[in-house]
């Protein structure tokens, strides 16, 4: 009777959402890649369109190249790979690495099969006639677009058959954003996601401003279990190997120290005898411009060490004012080409340069920087901002601790507050994904990889 019971609720289960997979089976040589990795790379193909949350430094690189060339292998096509600024020449880097052959294009030369790596800046010069399917690589930079590139990529990539989205923070403070993940990979709308599973607060379905309120959104509570269901449907995601059952050997993080430096600032609002935490964004956006010379100061000073460091800044004047102070250091801005921040953030890489400036926006998405642990950075209200900016460095393959100097005001507090309560939701949001995956693949008797961690053949 158990058994029965058992079977029918799985059966239920099964019939919640669409499950059917429209993939393949995968093939990777034996050593290529590790046993996690390999069930990945598996899943994807299997599923056809899905997304990979796999962390920074758990390989979504090797994992993206080896399911573009299945792709290519199956369909005797292209692949189209897209990248954040700079991060398609890693790309090409590992696919040589791995013997996969790729190249590098801006729209002009195509390959007759292959893969195709492009920075998404350069997706207007493609046509998906011309592919099998693609890859949108730091998938949730795209919320960070406006909605016309964000409608160009999902245009793009309707009518592929086969389509991989990956990075380390689907919305990690903000579970509605997932719906711009299953809607570029033709599952469900944005606005199908929203009128299912959430309630706003102002009853009805608008996603803009009415009578003056900012419409919110908010997870209906029946609901909450059913959506992290659906999310799995075309999901997986993990922190580390032993999310998905294997075993962590190697993908130990190193430990990672923050601290905040609290500077005084000089010139006070006006009217006030002494610094009071800044109410609202207008306050908090004065303060900001009050303390510059304050907060830059104790930045510059804070990375005077000899060794490499990364300074993460939000304005214009903030990023001047620090290249002026720190003797040989390198800005990549708004301001600069494509290929000029390109090769700014290569040489910093290759430990050419010691000290990297720039804002989050510029360069915190897809890079490596592990020959680096110190990072400086002056606090904001987007957490995946700030956990993107810290990753670059404290990754897997990571050796040594890394530091986080935060450098802010009495008047900018509550922002660390809120970067501490968004912190909470992101860390739930993966707790509830990787509860409800590991429900999925016992249900679909996914088949058990050999959980014995051995070195790829290119290491």
């Amino acid at each position: 009777m158990n058994n029965l019971a058992t079977n029918y609720e799985n059966f239920l289960y099964s019939r919640l959402h669409d499950q059917s997979d429209s993939g393949f089976d995968s093939f990777v040589p034996d050593g290529f890649l590790f046993p996690f990795q390999k069930f990945l790379v598996d899943w994807a193909c299997n599923k056809g369109r899905g997304a990979t949350f796999a962390d920074c430094g758990m390989g979504k690189t090797p994992i993206s190249l080896v399911w573009a060339q299945n792709v290519v292998e199956r369909t005797n096509g292209r692949v189209l790979i897209l990248t954040p600024l700079a991060v398609a020449a890693q790309y090409l880097a590992e696919a040589d690495k791995f013997g996969i052959p790729a190249v590098r294009s801006n729209g002009d030369e195509l390959p007759a099969r292959g893969i195709v790596i492009t920075n998404y800046e350069k997706l207007t010069h493609f046509s998906p006639a011309d592919f099998s399917g693609a890859v949108c690589d730091e998938s949730s930079i795209l919320k960070n677009y406006s909605g016309v590139r964000r409608g160009e990529i999902t245009r793009f990539m309707r009518k592929l058959r086969y389509r991989l989205l990956a990075t380390a923070t689907a919305a990690p403070n903000d579970y509605i954003e997932l719906g711009t993940s299953s809607e570029a990979l033709g599952y469900m709308g944005n606005m199908d996601m929203l009128n299912k599973f959430f309630k706003n607060n102002l009853n009805n379905s608008s996603t803009g401003r009415m009578r003056g309120d900012v419409v919110k959104w908010r997870l209906k509570g029946h609901a909450e279990k059913a959506f992290w269901q659906w999310v799995c449907s075309w999901a997986r995601a993990t922190r580390k190997p032993s999310d998905l059952g294997f075993d962590d050997d190697g993908f130990i993080l190193p430990p990672l120290s923050e601290k905040s430096h609290i500077v005084d600032v000089k010139t006070l609002a006006d009217g006030m005898l002494f610094a009071l935490p800044a109410c609202g964004l207008q306050e908090q956006r004065d303060e900001r411009r009050r303390s510059i010379t304050e907060r830059c100061e104790r930045m510059a000073e804070l990375a005077d060490t000899g060794e490499p460091a990364i300074l993460w800044c939000h304005l214009n004047d903030e990023g001047d004012l620090l290249e002026s102070l720190i003797p040989g250091s390198i800005q990549v801005s708004g301001k600069d080409s494509d290929e000029k921040k390109e090769a700014k953030l290569m040489a910093f890489q290759r430990n050419e340069e010691r000290v990297l400036i720039t804002k989050p926006k510029i360069g915190a998405w897809g890079l490596n920087f592990q020959h680096c642990n110190h990072v400086l950075t002056f606090p904001s209200h987007s957490f995946e901002q700030y956990y993107q900016s810290i990753r670059r460095c404290w990754r897997f393959g990571q050796k040594r601790p890394v530091n986080v100097d935060i450098i802010t005001t009495e008047g900018e507090q509550d922002v660390l507050k809120n970067l501490k309560a968004k912190q909470k939701k992101a860390e739930d949001m993966f707790t509830n994904l990787v509860s409800e995956m590991g429900r999925e693949m016992n249900i679909n008797h996914i088949k058990t990889y050999e959980t014995k961690q051995e070195n790829p053949s290119w290491l």
